[in-house]
Order: C-alpha cells, then structure tokens, then sequence
C-alpha cells in the first residue's frame, strides 16, 4: 500500500510539472494584453521556464543524489507553491518573466528528484516500468490536459487563476512525500556541488535560446545577436572546461559511456523539440485562426490528453514485447505520420473532425515514447547516480524544447505570406511538417544508434 500511495504522490508531482509548463499556453493572450507583452517577447513566458530548467537540471540532479531524494523533491515543491502564488499575483512582465524562471529553477530540482525515487524505490523490471508508464500517463496527460484547465481557469477568473492552482497541489504534494518516501541517509560532506558548472551552463544555454528567438526579428547579423552567440559559445566551452577539470564534477564522464543513457538523451531532445513544441502552434491555430475561446480550445485539447496517456500504458507492453529501440522507433513513426496527416487538415475554416486521425496518431507515439526514453535512461545505473543520470536525460529535454521552439517560431514566422489570417495558417502548416520531418529523423537516428542493453521483463 506504502509503494502504491508513493507512486500517487510521484505522479501527481509529475502532473504538477507538466500543468505548469503546458497551463499557460491558452493563458498567453490574456497575459500578452494584461502585462503589456510585445507578441515576440511572450515566448518568454514559456522559454524563460524552459531555459531555467534545463540550465539547472544538471544541478538538480546532483542535488538529489548529494543532500537526498526526499529533501529535494520537498524542497522542490515548496519553490513551486511559493513561486505560483507570486506569479498570481504579479503587475508586470518582467515580474512574471521572472517568476517563470524560479518556477524553472522548482523543476529543475522536482523531476530529477521524482525520477530517481521511482528509479530506486521500484526494482529495474516490471516494477519500474509500470511504475515509469503511472507517472508518465500523469505527465503526458498534464501537457495536455493543463490546456483544458487553463481554458476553464481562464474563462471563469481569468490568467492569474492557472499560477494560483498550483499553490495548494504543490503545497500537499512537499506534505505528502515527506510523510511517504524513505528517509534519507546522513550527508557524509565528502562530496560537493559543481556550482561554477551549473551556472556556466545555465549561462551559455540562455544566451543560445535567447539568439535563437530575437535573431529572426533583429536580423543574424545585429551586434546584439553577434555578441550573445560569442558569449553563449564561451561560456558553453568553459562549462566543458570545468568539467574536465573538476574533482567532483557535476556530470561524471563515465555516464557517458552508458549507450542506453546516450540514446535516450537523444530521443528526449528530439522529443521536446517536435511533441512538446506541438501545443504552442495549436493554441495559436485554434485561437487566432479559428477565433476559438480559451475554453473551446482547452476542450480541443481533450482528445490529445487521452489518446497520449493510452499511448504511455501501449509503450510499456510494447517494451516488454518488442524491446526499447524498436518501441521508440515505432513510436517516432506514428508521431512522424500523424503530423503529417495533421498538418494536410489545417484549415482556415470547418470542424474540429478532420483533425482527430493526425491528433490520434500524434498522441500514441508521444506517450509510447515518453515511456520508453525514460526506461532507457534508467536502465543500469546505479542507485547513487540516479539523480544525475535522470537529470542529463532532462537537460537534453529541457534545451532540446527551447532549441526546437525556437526554430520552430521563426521558421512559422517566416513562412507566412498573404493576408494575416492565410499568413499565421500557412506558418503553422509549415511548423506542423517541420515537426513531422524531425521525427522521422528521429527514427533514423533511433535505429541507428546503439541502444540499451535489453530491459528486464
């Protein structure tokens, strides 16, 4: 009973981290014309979160496995409550940019934390793949669902609403994991954290994104963009030198030669540079260029949230029959051809119908494929490095998410042509087969790497 409730709780921290990153996408508008936002700028609201969590997931990571799983999971959703009821509140963008940031930083500490408790309280097999395939449906299911939430949430008390409903779930999550999981162990202070590394990192990775986003507006060649893609590439290059040189360095280079590891850091980049940048132009087409309401489009959303939580339940029992590369290659297949079909039934007009074959298939290659890469990155690494291996599988997660909307941004932005209606559609159409064509190279370079040594089942 213990190790059912634990994983309820695991799940619902889970959830929290998907709602929080998903829930402000039908936000965007209200918040865009509330706070002041430029249109360009209101990414921000998304990649500030996304740059957060990926600068400091390394540290995360470590953090779990030095101080203890419980202490930062408890500590982690604290940030979150305590950084939600801020961003209910705040008055000006720069506030909520950073608040963004914080909430970031909460997650960068929270999904490492979750994934090394599942991955050492539940024995590598059966146990730890069912318990991967609960807490990814929570996930993946929170993605989409937080835009039903955020539609509801927003219609009826407008956008502070989806910072506020964080605060009492974050609040009871922290209570429940520090009453559920194991104690942790006494701290032995032999070991310390690469801080320096950390923020390097975090540097290099906010200055990439940030001329990924402003280039296309200012031009590649500004002074602006010149300078921050210098700085970005020195301090990436001193974050490399640190860890070469540190005694105890954030990222153990003997990690990197686990294949599995390797391979699921690949998918996950990938992963969040087509599924998870997929909301973002959805939103947009259902509210700008159908002229949905924020609720309508939280119900369009409705379809996609069950069909990937379906999809995480398949991709475990494909892994038990098929193996992890094949299952994950299967997966990108589905999510390559249901973009595909997707972006063929955008339309300026017409019911919401023509959409759900692409949507389906879209949907069970993104959970199948969450379960898996997850499987993989776990599999066969020690308990004591649990942490730090869940968060190199969640930085290529996090960067490969602010890369890939990036890219994806300005490449819709650049498509368009014609009146402004036909030019945002023919800009989401051009994103939507982008994102199909990343997939499909996806499979290719699954079935071409070397993948993990077979999972128990």
């Amino acid at each position: 009973m213990r190790a059912r409730l634990s994983l309820l709780v695991l799940a619902l921290a889970q959830l929290v981290i998907a709602l929080d990153y998903n829930i402000v996408y039908v936000a965007l508008p209200g918040i865009g014309s509330g706070l002041g936002f430029s249109p360009h700028d209101l990414q921000w609201v998304v990649s500030a979160y996304v740059v957060a969590t990926g600068g400091f997931l390394l540290l995360g990571g470590r953090t779990a496995d030095l101080l203890g799983r419980r202490r930062t999971f408890v500590a982690a959703a604290l940030v979150y409550a305590g950084s939600s009821l801020v961003g209910g509140l705040s008055q000006s963008a720069g506030v909520l940019i950073a608040v963004r940031a914080l909430q970031g930083v909460g997650g960068s500490l929270l999904f490492p934390a979750t994934l090394s408790l599942i991955s050492t309280i539940y024995e590598e097999g059966p146990a730890r793949n069912r318990a991967l395939a609960v807490w990814g449906a929570a996930g993946a299911g929170g993605l989409c669902f937080g835009s039903l939430l955020g539609g509801v949430l927003v219609e009826a008390f407008g956008w502070p609403s989806v910072f506020f409903v964080n605060v009492p779930v974050a609040a009871a999550v922290a209570w429940a994991g520090w009453r559920l999981f194991p104690a942790d162990g006494p701290r032995t202070g032999t070991r310390r954290f690469d801080v320096l590394g950390a923020l390097a990192g975090t540097g290099g990775i906010t200055l990439l994104v940030f001329v990924l986003v402003h280039a296309p507006a200012t031009g590649w060649e500004s002074a602006s963009v010149l300078l921050s893609a210098a700085l970005a590439a020195g301090l990436l290059t001193v974050f490399v030198v640190i860890e070469l040189r540190a005694g105890d360095p954030l990222v153990p280079a003997h990690l990197f030669t686990r294949p599995g590891l390797l391979a699921a850091m690949t998918v996950t980049a990938l992963y969040s540079a087509t599924f998870s940048s997929l909301p973002y132009f959805l939103t947009l087409y259902f509210q700008t260029v159908r002229g949905y309401s924020a609720f309508a489009t939280g119900l369009a959303f409705l379809v996609p949230a069950v069909v990937t939580a379906v999809g995480t339940q398949a991709g475990e029992r494909a892994v038990a029959r098929v193996g992890v590369r094949r299952m994950l290659a299967g997966g990108l297949v589905l999510g390559a051809a249901g973009a595909v079909v997707l972006g063929l039934a955008l339309r300026g007009e017409g019911s919401y119908l023509p959409l759900v074959p692409g949507i389906v298939l879209i949907g069970l290659g993104q959970g199948a494929v969450w379960t898996g890469m997850w499987i993989a990155a776990a599999a066969g690494v020690p308990a004591e490095e649990q942490g730090v291996a869940s968060g190199m599988a969640s930085t290529t997660l996090q960067v490969g998410g602010a890369v890939g909307l990036a890219l994806l941004v300005a490449l819709s932005s650049g498509a368009g042509h014609g009146p402004s209606g036909d030019a945002v559609l023919t800009g989401i159409r051009a994103a939507v087969f982008a994102i199909a064509a990343g997939l499909g190279l996806g499979v290719a370079l699954v079935l071409a790497l070397r993948g993990p040594r077979p999972v128990p089942v």
